[in-house]
């Protein structure tokens, strides 16, 4: 499965220059943990709730006073829409991210989130059960066919030899 397939396709973004505060209230408005980091139209990093606990409250910052560029993440990880999630959950496991913003065509096209693969293991597990419960149906089926064959093909042989038993008896009248 790709990345695409699974990722949230709504990006919210901040402009480097906001104070940690309107990332707060983005965050709030939102129902969102991250936002993307802007400074004139390029991507520059990453905010989230953890950098806002550790690298503000933490510290007794003034969010009103400090910009998001101060507290970013700016080694940003990514990866491509058409990548496998597989990709995706070793990029996060490797570099301790809950978050992935998600490229296509150079352009942040959605972000790929633990929530957003937690979920897809439900439906994983759930086509799981449901291809175990097939293959024991046909299974089933599959063996009585070749019980119902094996019977024919019995039949067809002891039919030849009475065939062949009563050709025999006819032959020597």
């Amino acid at each position: 499965m790709q990345v695409k397939e699974i990722m949230t396709k709504e990006v919210f973004k901040i402009d480097s220059e906001n104070s940690v505060l309107d990332a707060c209230k983005k965050f709030s408005e939102n129902k969102v943990g991250s936002l993307v980091v802007m400074s004139n139209e390029i991507v520059v990093g990453i905010i989230t709730e953890r950098d806002i606990i550790e690298n503000m409250i933490l510290i007794k910052g003034d969010p009103k006073k400090t910009k998001v560029r101060e507290i970013m993440s700016s080694q940003l990880k990514t990866i491509h829409a058409m990548d496998s999630l597989e990709k995706a959950a070793s990029i996060m496991r490797e570099y301790k991210i809950k978050k992935l913003p998600v490229i296509l065509n150079n352009e942040i096209v959605g972000i790929i989130t633990e929530t957003d693969l937690s979920q897809t293991i439900d439906a994983f597990s759930a086509a799981i059960d449901e291809l175990t419960e097939l293959y024991y149906d046909s299974k089933e089926t599959l063996e009585k066919m070749i019980d119902d064959w094996g019977n024919i093909i019995v039949g067809l042989k002891n039919y030849k030899k009475l065939s062949e038993k009563k050709h025999k008896i006819d032959v020597e009248m």
